[in-house]
């Protein structure tokens, strides 16, 4: 049997941990969608873990206090599963099991589900508090587009 010496192993620790620092997409370009609130948000961006957060409806409110209304795309949309995958770290099938449950259970409903992005950034512009995606190329309409920090 070979064992490995413990250098080599050494020098496989480091380099699993080099790569995890630059992310699963190294090298791609960044995701292909924009995060829009209300105008009226004060905020110009927003922490990753606090969007997902939001989206999942683990935290309600704002760090100002006011209620945080998100909204979603339609399962089957290109920038669903882009937005997914980056910022909820979760597919869009994964999502969809995890609300099934929480219905299940009664412990909340999931985000509306809207049909493009135009009604997204209608409903973002006509709900204080709103938070949505839309594709990067896009019209925002009169939202705010916020910067995803991590």
């Amino acid at each position: 049997m070979l064992i490995p010496s413990r250098r080599r192993v050494l020098a496989l620790c480091a380099l699993s941990l080099a790569l995890a620092g630059t992310g699963a997409h190294a090298g791609e370009p960044p995701p292909d969608f924009k995060v829009i609130a209300h105008a009226a948000r004060p905020d110009t961006k927003v922490g990753r873990a606090f969007l997902a957060d939001a989206f999942l409806k683990n935290v309600t409110r704002w760090a100002d206090n006011e209620n945080v209304h998100p909204v979603d795309q339609r399962p089957n949309t290109a920038v669903r599963r882009r937005f997914s995958e980056s910022v909820l770290k979760r597919s869009v099938p994964a999502v969809k099991t995890y609300w099934q449950q929480r219905i299940f259970s009664g412990r909340g409903v999931p985000p509306p589900e809207l049909d493009s992005d135009e009604a997204v950034v209608r409903w973002v512009e006509e709900h204080p508090g709103a938070v949505g995606y839309i594709n990067g190329s896009a019209s925002a309409g009169r939202t705010k587009v916020l910067a995803v920090v991590p």
